[in-house]
């Protein structure tokens, strides 16, 4: 069974991670991951375990963040005026620490402030600023966790009044809390932005009820239901327009700025905003099922899923912690027995090399780098289901897609019309209209499209739809035909084939060849865009993958500079190439597979990234899918890929930066070389350049 806990007030990503791992290792527990965009603990357990659990996971909590509430998710409420006062209170204490400190420093330089009130007036600074990270420590060492950077904290200021740094001590107390109340804006103004971005789920619905407009919660209308929108407000549930006319802004859903106009018989997704007119809308699902739902779920559960770099720093850095620890006891009491100087220096250089080592600037900004990269793609229009597939994007060799839907419009239009002497292009066109006037599939539609003038149905007769052959129909006296090679043939008509790619309706009058229409499934605007942009991001062969003919494939093909394309496909045949492709992809590059229909679902879910298109593409695609693309334009691929990139290079420019600075200044602090003011920028000053640096993925 599946559990789920609200961790209210949860901001540290490093905690998050230590909370995740401990509860995961019990008994009983067979999965567990923290969501920190949610604030959310999430665990799959035994049953006989669901009624003991609770003080366990809450005993683990506040091990780690003593002033986090745990409570189960049904029993919890929003918390906000909570949340509020306790980063009020936060506020108060720096500030009270911070200015005892300020005022004790300028009498002391000003006014000779020294002796034991000069002492006493710093450790009350200390402990105001710093009694937390103490008492944090102190549990964790009863409960056996020791190399953390709480420990770290505490041992190198104690240590720092141990011999007489007694301003300094406080100093790197006071900073450390800054750069702590830094971090928790950071993952906030990120959690915000995202959480923002997706509030797009309204909370009101307008439907009739005995002739008068009532407004009820969307989550009590069922499917079938008319609901009512105004101008101004969002969509809340997914349906058909049966009635009015409006501009969506569909920037939430899509990221696209440019409104589109809907009308009577068109479709309307949940979040959108109404902007000019009055719209009625046939629900269609449920709120729960709506887009708005589903697109919030995604971008929410999106953080449990750890990007490999986000991985290794989270071992990296269990390792590395007790190594510095060990390596400045080293410092402390082995150089003074065989290189001699006094023990007091040695232990200031063992305090500064504990200060400098502190891996903060690693843990916090790591995950905040590809949280922040989750937000930036979902503001476009593209919604990751997880890190791992951001930095997988980031590998992409071979990039396969479907044809139609994803590369194609999946719509049917007439592209060209030949005629004989006879017969004009316009009288071929209305020939065919009048063939298929009566009939649904979507070649029929498409013709009747193409002429764009009322059919005059009272003129036909003796309709006949034959089947894989055509249609045959009596207009004023004489026999139209509209069908393929084979009905001509049939009823005896000489004409000359066309030898084009792509499907083709012929049209004889009267026992005459009148010419053909050429229908072809149009390519999409972008879609070369797309695999030119592909190309230029180093992506080394582009594959289509179709079930249409093998002339249609071809042509497709050219026109869009693929590498591959294989045509005729069934379903089952796609997964067969795709396995073939992947077994000879580049080593260490990840195969990309991109499609929208209920046919694709299968091939999305094997391919080592599975992208869907989400605006018109069926759920099966979305849900099987590792990446949406909502606007359904082949080409965000290549945004998304920019994106993935950008938050995998920030990642590494915050790895190096940190291990870098980190890295000399403690080979400086273990020389002698640096002061505990260097320390202090090593630790916070580090780590607040790369939390700075980390949120500019959300502009890339």
């Amino acid at each position: 069974m599946e559990k789920v806990f609200v961790l209210k007030g949860l901001d540290c990503p490093n905690c998050s991670a230590k909370i995740e791992k401990e509860v995961g290792e019990l008994e009983g527990i067979t999965s567990s991951t923290v969501n920190l965009m949610k604030q959310t603990l999430t665990i799959t357990l035994d049953e006989d375990r669901a009624r003991t659990i609770t003080p366990i996971i809450e005993s683990i909590v506040h091990t780690h963040e003593p002033d986090v509430e745990v409570q189960e998710q049904s029993e919890a409420s929003p918390g906000c005026s909570e949340e509020n006062e306790n980063t009020r209170n936060r506020i108060i204490r720096l500030a009270a620490g911070a200015i005892l400190y300020a005022i004790i420093m300028v009498l002391h330089s000003f006014y000779s402030f020294t002796g034991m009130t000069y002492l006493a007036g710093l450790i009350a600074a200390y402990f105001i600023l710093g009694y937390d990270v103490l008492w944090q420590a102190l549990r964790n060492i009863t409960h056996g966790r020791i190399f953390d950077e709480h420990f770290l904290m505490s041992i190198s200021t104690i240590g720092a009044f141990g011999i007489g740094e007694y301003p300094e001590a406080v100093a790197v107390m006071l900073f450390y809390q800054i750069g702590e109340w830094f971090q928790d804006l950071a993952v906030d103004r990120s959690r915000h932005s995202i959480a923002g971005l997706m509030d797009i789920r309204p909370d009101i619905a307008h439907i009739r009820h005995n002739g008068k407009e009532i407004t009820v919660t969307p989550d009590t209308i069922a499917v079938g239901s008319t609901i009512i929108v105004h101008p101004g407000e969002r969509i809340p549930l997914d349906g058909q327009v049966i009635s009015g006319s409006s501009l969506l802004d569909t920037r939430a859903l899509t990221g696209e700025s440019v409104p589109r106009r809907v009308h009577s018989g068109d479709t309307a997704l949940s979040g959108c905003i109404a902007k000019d007119g009055v719209i009625e809308i046939k629900v269609s699902r449920t709120f729960g099922e709506s887009t708005a739902s589903k697109i919030i779920d995604l971008v929410q559960n999106a953080a449990s899923r750890k990007a490999p770099t986000e991985r290794f720093i989270t071992r990296f850095c269990r390792y590395y912690t007790p190594f510095v620890v060990f390596s400045a006891i080293f410092l402390g009491l082995i150089p003074p027995l065989f290189l001699g100087g006094l023990w007091a220096d040695w232990l200031t250089r063992s305090f500064i090399f504990l200060v400098i080592s502190c891996p903060c600037a690693l843990v916090i900004s790591i995950p905040l780098t590809f949280f922040s990269g989750i937000g930036a793609a979902s503001r476009k229009g593209i919604l990751v289901k997880g890190s791992n597939y951001l930095e997988a994007l980031t590998q992409l060799g071979t990039v396969v897609f479907d044809k139609t839907g994803t590369l194609t419009k999946g719509v049917f239009c007439v592209t060209a019309i030949d005629s004989t002497d006879n017969f004009s292009k316009d009288t071929v066109l209305h020939l065919a209209a009048l063939a298929e006037s009566q009939s649904r599939h979507p070649i029929a539609q498409s013709i009747r499209q193409a002429w764009k003038n009322p059919i005059d149905t009272t003129t036909l007769s003796d309709y006949q739809e034959l089947s894989g052959l055509g249609i045959c129909v009596v207009y004023r006296g004489k026999e139209i035909l509209a069908g393929n090679e084979t009905l001509l043939h049939q009823k005896h008509i000489t004409f000359t084939p066309s030898p084009a790619a792509g499907t083709k309706v012929y049209i004889a009058y009267g026992g005459s060849y009148a010419g053909c229409l050429h229908i072809t499934d149009e390519i999409k605007e972008d879609s070369r865009q797309a695999i030119q942009g592909l190309k230029d991001a180093g992506v080394s062969q582009t594959v289509m993958l179709t079930g249409d003919a093998e002339d249609i494939g071809r042509t497709v093909s050219q026109k869009l500079g693929l590498d591959t394309y294989y045509a005729q496909l069934l379903p089952q045949d796609k997964v067969d190439r795709l396995e073939e492709l992947d077994a000879h992809k580049q080593i260490g590059k990840k195969l990309a597979f991109v499609g929208d229909g209920i046919n694709d679902a299968p091939v999305l879910a094997r391919a080592d990234v599975g992208i869907a298109m989400g605006g018109l593409g069926s759920d099966a695609a979305i849900e099987a899918a590792d990446v949406v693309l909502m606007t359904d334009e082949p080409s965000k691929l290549v945004t998304a890929i920019r994106v993935a990139r950008a938050t995998k290079g920030i990642a590494w420019q915050n790895i190096v930066l940190a291990l870098g600075i980190k890295g000399l200044l403690l080979i400086l602090g273990a020389l002698g070389m640096a002061t505990m003011w260097e320390a202090v920028f090593g630790d916070v000053g580090v780590m607040i350049l790369a939390v700075l640096n980390s949120m500019r993925v959300l502009r890339a």
